[in-house]
């Protein structure tokens, strides 16, 4: 999580991963003997995944327990605001913020080694709830354990999984999605509540546990099983809406 992310073409091309190509894999994933997930891929043809950077994946996912997009995006925010670095657009540039917003000004996320130092009092103002915590007590064990982020991001996806599961707050499923969204480990297939519901519907997969389901589709979906839950997940939630 730097202060002033990079503002150049490479780091852009890797944020949305523009050498990845993404059409390849969508054709390598089983749609062709499985009916639901050749609906999901027809309905949103052109689905990317980005890659985040991994220690702002983290603390984002360890916002998540519970709560909904809507919430974590502010505590998000709250985080910023109250305790980033203001970032600084360079001389002569134009700060997006201010145009949109008159006066605003962009934060970048703390650090982890900003987060060590800040009471967890304060975090909970940032309506962490018990998730502060967490993020607390990862904070300083990042503090006292510098590069274990970036050996943790390396690892093959099993070895870097365990190691996640040995921070405060990280059960099997934010594990996956930070390996998915911040490492682009595309074996990981987190396991949330859409896709509970999109396993049990469409592949009769009731009374199965979490841990079971994070198997089944990391076999029956393949190596990029992490992008076929990515279809399953925006099918899910837009057929909830009516949106299909």
């Amino acid at each position: 999580m730097p202060t002033n992310a990079p503002h150049s073409l490479t780091a852009l091309r890797d944020y949305l991963r523009l050498d990845t190509d993404f059409a390849v894999l969508a054709d390598a994933l089983p749609w062709r003997s499985d009916p639901h997930l050749a609906a999901c891929l027809a309905a949103f043809p052109g689905l990317r995944l980005p890659k985040q950077p991994f220690g702002e994946t983290l603390l984002c996912f360890l916002c998540s327990a519970t709560k909904q997009i809507v919430q974590i995006k502010q505590m998000v925010a709250l985080l910023a605001q109250n305790h980033g670095a203001v970032i600084n657009c360079g001389a002569g540039s134009p700060n997006p913020a201010k145009a949109a917003f008159g006066n605003a000004s962009l934060h970048a996320l703390p650090t982890w080694t900003e987060l060590a130092q800040i009471p967890e009092d304060e975090l909970r103002r940032c309506l962490l709830g018990f998730r502060a915590r967490y993020i607390k007590q990862t904070a300083l064990f990042l503090a006292e354990c510098p590069g274990w982020l970036e050996e943790t991001e390396a690892l093959p996806y099993p070895d870097a999984k365990a190691r996640l599961m040995k921070l405060p707050g990280v059960g099997e499923k934010v594990a996956d999605c930070v390996l998915l969204f911040g490492a682009a480990k595309l074996e990981a297939f987190p396991v949330d509540t859409w896709i509970l519901k999109a396993l049990a519907r469409r592949y009769d997969l009731t009374d199965w546990s979490p841990a079971q389901l994070t198997r089944f589709g990391r076999v029956h979906f393949g190596e990029a099983a992490g992008f076929a839950q990515q279809y399953l997940f925006a099918y899910e939630r837009a057929s909830a809406l009516g949106a299909i």
